[in-house]
């Protein structure tokens, strides 16, 4: 017999479940179509087997997604859209091999990962269950009459929309994506290309540096400060003067499609979203 004080445990929504299983099915399927690129390749070397760990690395970036729409989590939505574009851009750099035509399964798998990411992004944007499940906050410990609970704590700085939260997400894949290139060029040093050591370094820095610099950049972003936004898009152009060139002079045309294509979206995407979002009076200050 059920009492009062049991735990009632609340079902979720049917669209909140179904984008779970479509989250869930969409990791699988990265995973799958990047071992398909990989055995289809004409040539497996170094540059290629970086740039496919990156890219099945989002499937643990998928299955993040996947707690956070478990736990109601508003940062779900620009979580999922940034892994949804950079996934596409990342799988479709490596499915047009250098030499020749793509291979039908490639090709097949691409289409079908594409689809997914699009229905993903749909869901997360259209529909309204799922929009209105997507407001909680993180939990954290709170001291209340004299007792210590964990329950959900709202944040103590000014709500924020959005496409602040967006990009938030996108600025914060430039690290990575000005890392992976300036690990395939590494290789470059192994074939005993030694003049590129002090670029390839140089690149290695500014990544990490980037990160630190968005780390700093976003903590303000969302307290309203308007210097950040500006910071922000010097960021931004920052990162695209340092990562395009380097991409041209150590890796070719080839680097700067598969390369620069992918940070090239990120930023449009941070950008785009810093248009969107317009400063209250508050931050003016």
């Amino acid at each position: 017999m059920r009492t009062a004080a049991e735990t009632i445990e609340v079902r979720r929504p049917s669209a909140v479940r179904a984008l779970t299983l479509l989250l869930g099915v969409t990791a699988a399927a990265t995973v799958v179509v990047e071992l398909l690129n990989w055995w289809y390749a004409p040539g497996q070397e170094f540059g290629l087997a970086v740039r496919t760990g990156w890219a099945m690395l989002r499937s643990l970036g998928f299955l993040v997604l996947i707690g956070h729409v478990n736990r109601g989590r508003a940062v779900a939505k620009p979580l999922g859209l940034i892994l949804a574009v950079t996934t596409v851009f990342a799988v479709g750099r490596l499915v047009v091999p250098r030499v020749g035509v793509p291979p039908l399964p490639g090709l097949l798998g691409f289409g079908l990962l594409t689809g997914l990411c699009v229905a993903v992004v749909g869901l997360l944007y259209r529909s309204d269950v799922v929009g209105s499940h997507l407001v909680r906050h993180r939990k954290g410990l709170v001291i209340s009459g004299g007792r210590l609970s964990w329950r959900e704590v709202a944040p103590k700085r000014p709500a924020v929309t959005g496409w602040l939260l967006t990009a938030r997400a996108a600025a914060f894949t430039y690290s990575p994506l000005v890392l992976v290139p300036a690990l395939v060029a590494g290789g470059s040093i192994l074939d005993g290309r030694l003049s590129s050591v002090p670029a390839v370094l140089f690149w290695f820095a500014a990544g990490i540096a980037v990160s630190y610099l968005v780390l700093f950049c976003t903590a303000f972003l969302l307290r309203g400060r308007s210097w950040a936004r500006k910071l922000l898009v010097a960021i931004t152009l920052g990162t695209l003067a340092v990562d395009l060139p380097l991409c041209w002079w150590l890796l070719g045309l080839d680097g700067l499609i598969r390369d620069g294509a992918p940070l090239l979206a990120a930023a449009a995407l941070a950008l785009y979203s810093l248009h969107r979002t317009h400063p209250t009076p508050a931050s003016a200050g």
